[in-house]
């Protein structure tokens, strides 16, 4: 099958004002995706959302016109979180929604998240088509003057997901008598979220709330969890959770400032879900990042663990395939499926604290319902051509024969960075650590050779 050129494993990402991620190819991404989902004489429609990012201003207005150029209306919606993107295209029975991100970031990089008229990622296949489409050119797509599309905004998108989200949170319960930091990362949720937990009885302690464009997940949110472990101890709060750039990922933290993964939280709701008979499936999905001590969890509780490859939309796709309805990856992206199409970072967290406020026990008797077994992981700066080099083939053979019996290697490629990651597990902490040592530095001598 041939390889995409744009889209990775979430959408289109890279450096702003950069190949891909111009006005030209938003362009073109806007008229190639319109094409796609235009079918029918009917008015057609489209949503786009976006982060706090600064590049935001240039791919809006260029997706705008892309949409409008083959005869779509657009919806702008300014900046939401990314699961608002698809709750608002389903309710709004939009035809194609849009977010404008790259999630965790940092601001330099923006990407183009494209949302079916289900609120769910587009497949590959789908993806492919729309290339397609950007490489044959679209001038026969064009629409004639009075067929143009026209461009709105809807002022109360972030009322209309906080209701959605709020209505997750059970109806008996309140946060009351809760204090909880809430680190937004300077990106999309700084509103929603702190005014949701309010909302619902708590004590709210708001950081990363002051985006300018270009400190988003600047030493905040998900991916930098000491300032929301540092909040947590220095306020007294009871725990702490981080969002993303785009808020559909979540880390916890408990009240002495320990941080809680997403494998933890998972194994938190699972409990949780099976308990008010509301597991769907008999298994939760996860990806191969997931730690073996989740498995072992689970399987205790009479569940199964079922992996994908990296990536929200693979597990979605597992979780439907399967009829499951939790699933989610280490590293915070959690869907709820029986309310979300997609991961929701503040909606997983209102699960979580919902076990907690009903526990009436400290967080950190709750957030982690199991031993991790020790698991290390590296990045490394290489293109993924670097994998097919023999030194580092002979390398990752040397390391997988180490660990045989003992734990497992993985070696994958970032989809939205020019990464190598390269992940060990299993008992023995220095085995770990070397092989995952070994391997990478087979792969930068690789790459310095290149």
């Amino acid at each position: 099958m041939n390889p995409r050129k744009f889209f990775g494993t979430d959408g289109i990402r890279g450096t702003a004002n950069t190949k891909p991620m111009t006005a030209e190819i938003a362009l073109s991404v806007g008229m190639a995706a319109g094409l796609q989902f235009v079918s029918g004489d009917h008015r057609h429609k489209v949503l786009i959302g976006k982060d706090t990012r600064l590049s935001g201003y240039m791919l809006e207005p260029a997706l705008t016109a892309g949409f409008v150029s083959v005869g779509m209306d657009v919806v702008l919606v300014g900046p939401v979180p990314t699961p608002a993107v698809a709750m608002l295209t389903r309710s709004l029975r939009a035809d194609l929604g849009v977010m404008i991100s790259a999630s965790h970031n940092s601001f330099e990089d923006n990407g183009i998240k494209l949302f079916g008229p289900d609120g769910f990622k587009l497949s590959d296949d789908v993806e492919r088509q729309i290339e397609a489409a950007m490489e044959n050119g679209m001038e026969a797509g064009l629409v004639a003057p009075a067929k143009l599309g026209r461009a709105m905004r809807l002022d109360d998108a972030v009322g209309r997901y906080m209701e959605f989200v709020k209505a997750s949170f059970p109806k008996a319960l309140r946060l009351d008598g809760l204090k909880v930091v809430v680190d937004c990362a300077h990106g999309a949720g700084y509103k929603v979220a702190p005014t949701v937990l309010y909302e619902l009885g708590a004590e709210v302690i708001p950081i990363g709330v002051a985006p300018d464009g270009f400190n988003i997940n600047q030493g905040c949110g998900s991916t930098a969890p000491d300032a929301m472990c540092r909040a947590v101890v220095e306020h007294h709060a009871d725990l702490g959770l981080a969002l993303d750039g785009d808020a559909d990922r979540v880390i916890m933290a408990d009240e002495k400032g320990h941080v809680v993964d997403g494998d933890q939280l998972i194994g938190v709701v699972a409990k949780s879900f099976q308990e008010q008979g509301r597991l769907d499936g008999g298994n939760v999905i996860t990806t191969v990042m997931s730690n073996i001590g989740l498995e072992e969890y689970l399987e205790s509780l009479g569940l199964g663990l079922l992996r994908t490859q990296v990536g929200d939309r693979y597990v979605v796709e597992k979780m439907r395939a399967d009829n499951c309805n939790l699933g989610g990856e280490q590293s915070g992206h959690i869907v709820v499926g029986d309310m979300a199409t997609t991961g929701d970072g503040l909606m997983a967290a209102l699960q979580v604290l919902a076990v907690v406020a009903s526990s009436k026990t400290p967080a950190s008797d709750v957030l982690r319902p199991f031993e991790p077994k020790p698991q290390l992981l590296k990045n490394v700066r290489a293109q993924s051509d670097v994998l097919s080099k023999d030194a580092v083939k002979k390398e990752i053979a040397a390391a997988e024969a180490k660990l045989k019996g003992r734990g497992r290697l993985l070696i994958r490629e970032s989809g939205t960075e020019p990464l190598v990651r390269v992940m060990a597990e299993g008992a023995d902490e220095a085995l770990i650590g070397e092989v995952v040592d070994g391997v990478i530095a087979a792969i930068s001598d690789a790459a310095a050779e290149t």
